[in-house]
């Protein structure tokens, strides 16, 4: 299938999350035009139960793919995929990544054999998380703790507000307070928020702590999947798609500029 070089790509989240995939991604295809697409209306995910994600991801992601023509779909939300991806996969005609837990490199990476899962309440307690640790972390031990009020700590950092450290600290001691969290040397951020408060969460550790995410590893996803494709040959600037457009994401048009996102369209 010929694909137009204007054809975007469509980033797609509860919230800010995706532009730590956004991120990676411009930075390995600087031309690419971009839709970034955020559920501002159903935010967040990670305290709504499975059925509501399943049913509701699908549903906005054809609307928008309707409307943006993209030449490609990336769920930039770890929630979102570990129950949608699917679901989401089965509905469309184009090609859709996902963005899973990096299980693997923690694995890889942890001196101690144990290593933490810092997401939100619904991507830690998914079968699909049990399986990347049975899988690759098998001598592993693998703690897991869910932080809502990390993801909003997210947000208000891109929104410029400031911030209470006390949040990133008990996010933390979630995973530390637990058996085994005194060996704990590599903290997996299980949710596309996370990376954006990583200086937090460093400052707020008791004692030096690898953080690992998927931002790269999907960068190099989407260029792979859209190799031999027509780029722009300059880039041109990203539209931010809400759901919902209210004083909260004017407070985010600065942070969205330094992604390159210039315009802001309701759904």
């Amino acid at each position: 299938m010929k694909v137009a070089s204007t054809a975007p790509l469509l980033f797609f989240d509860s919230g800010v999350g995706g532009l730590s995939i956004l991120g990676p991604a411009r930075e390995l295809l600087p031309t690419a035009p971009v839709i970034y697409a955020a559920d501002s209306a159903g935010f967040p995910y990670g305290t709504k139960s499975e059925a509501e994600i399943a049913a509701r991801v699908p549903a906005l992601l054809g609307r928008l793919v309707e409307r943006y023509r993209p030449r490609l779909a990336v769920i930039a939300c770890n929630t979102a995929s570990t129950i949608a991806l699917s679901a989401v996969r089965a509905a469309l005609d184009i090609q859709v990544v996902g963005t899973v837990p990096a299980i693997k490199p923690a694995a890889l990476l942890s001196k101690s054999r144990v290593f933490g899962v810092l997401g939100t309440d619904a991507t830690v307690r998914q079968p699909y998380v049990d399986r990347l640790a049975a899988e690759h972390g098998s001598d592993c031990l693998v703690l897991r703790h869910g932080s809502a009020a990390l993801v909003q700590l997210a947000e208000a950092k891109l929104r410029g507000e400031p911030l209470d450290p006390t949040i990133a600290r008990d996010a933390l001691s979630g995973l530390l307070d637990q058996p085994g969290g005194d060996r704990m040397d590599v903290v997996v951020l299980a949710c596309t928020h996370f990376p954006l408060v990583q200086a937090e969460l460093a400052v707020a550790a008791p004692r030096p702590l690898r953080f690992v995410h998927g931002g790269e590893g999907i960068a190099r996803r989407i260029a792979y999947l859209t190799q031999g494709q027509p780029w722009p040959a300059v880039p041109s600037p990203g539209t931010a798609v809400f759901t919902r457009v209210d004083g909260d994401v004017h407070a985010l048009q600065d942070a969205l500029r330094q992604y390159g996102l210039e315009r802001i369209d309701a759904l």
